[in-house]
């Protein structure tokens, strides 16, 4: 009888495997605000998809959806919050007239590189306060950074910038805190997606733009309608790019799953760092030799106005919500220290 009964038991284990493995099953239906055919932008995630369905054996899958075919690219912060959709890829700095403090999570002016930007993530209180952030504004996410890519360009212009007095009028595509020192020097700015801004440009509505490294830039054709081209980056040194997960959705995975998700974005934060690098040396040289572009550097007045500027913008976000001077004022506080280190461990720039 014993014997009957435990037969009996191990084929109703057997039987109800099936249903368990399939009840832990995850799809994460992600739409992203990067189209996937731009490196190190979008490239990234469908990398992370692979990822995720291998190391889970087929338990954890992700389904990409290009920019705007699921969610618009503006959208998907609340579109997951909601529970509409139950993932998102995408960068804080697009939540900005949401959470003030959003766009230090995403590029700072004058800000951390790539290197000292994840070591206060994960290693200072960054992603404490990342996660507080949202929390605290009321949305029903899981953040964490899953790409990361180097300076960009600081800018497209139809002619030359040598003064202040240049920029002064002039109607330009602009991300994040850059915007608004880019505002307080008399530019127009307005934050077009990835896809809006060659149009843009073609009829008039803007005069110039920034958008991110050389490679991207070069595979929405900025060069063939303005060719001049601003370096350093001093709006975004260094760009975080986020993938957000419904937090229901989130606290229901198994350990095992969530491991897998964290584990693959920490991945992918030196995949996609790693592939920046390697490629905007070619198109920086096809810029020059093949597409008329002028490389310009932008001279000490410049990026002093530019430092002053943003200093006075610091202080005033900083004045007007107490977050996001919490996060300054942390993000502050490790970078004196960094300082430190950066200053003696490294080769000075020439």
């Amino acid at each position: 009888m014993k014997k009957t009964l435990s037969t009996i038991a191990a084929a109703a284990a057997l039987l109800a495997a099936p249903a368990a493995m399939a009840a832990d099953k995850i799809l994460l239906k992600t739409p992203i605000a990067f189209s996937t055919a731009l490196p190190g932008l979008g490239s990234p995630i469908p990398r992370v998809a692979e990822q995720l369905d291998l190391m889970s054996g087929g338990t954890l899958k992700m389904k990409v959806y290009e920019p705007g075919k699921l969610v618009p690219p503006f959208e998907i912060l609340d579109a997951v919050s909601s529970g509409k959709i139950n993932s998102g890829y995408t960068t804080a700095g697009y939540w900005a007239g949401k959470i003030p403090a959003a766009p230090l999570f995403s590029a700072v002016p004058f800000g951390p590189e790539a290197g000292e930007y994840m070591a206060w993530l994960y290693y200072g209180n960054g992603m404490t306060l990342y996660q507080e952030m949202y929390d605290q504004a009321g949305y029903n996410v899981k953040v964490m950074p899953c790409a990361i890519i180097a300076p960009e360009t600081s800018g497209w212009f139809a002619s030359e910038i040598n003064s202040p007095e240049d920029l002064d009028g002039l109607k330009m595509r602009f991300f994040g805190l850059g915007g608004k020192v880019m505002q307080k020097l008399g530019v127009a700015t307005s934050l077009l997606p990835g896809g809006e801004i060659f149009p843009a440009l073609e009829k008039g509505a803007i005069d110039a733009t920034e958008f991110s490294m050389p490679a991207i830039d070069a595979r929405l054709g900025f060069h063939k309608l303005v060719k001049f081209n601003y370096f350093p980056g001093w709006h975004q040194q260094a760009t975080v790019f986020e993938l957000m997960i419904n937090k229901d959705v989130w606290n229901e995975a198994s350990d095992q799953h969530k491991a897998i998700i964290e584990t693959t974005c920490k991945a992918s934060m030196a995949d996609s760092f790693a592939e920046g690098e390697a490629i905007q040396h070619a198109a920086l040289i096809d810029n020059v030799e093949n597409n008329g572009v002028q490389i310009k550097q932008w001279n000490e007045d410049m990026l002093n106005t530019f430092r002053t500027t943003w200093d006075e913008v610091a202080a005033e976000e900083a004045a007007n919500d107490a977050f996001f001077a919490k996060v300054l004022a942390d993000l502050t506080e490790f970078r004196d220290g960094y300082a430190v280190w950066k200053e003696n461990a490294f080769l000075p720039r020439k």
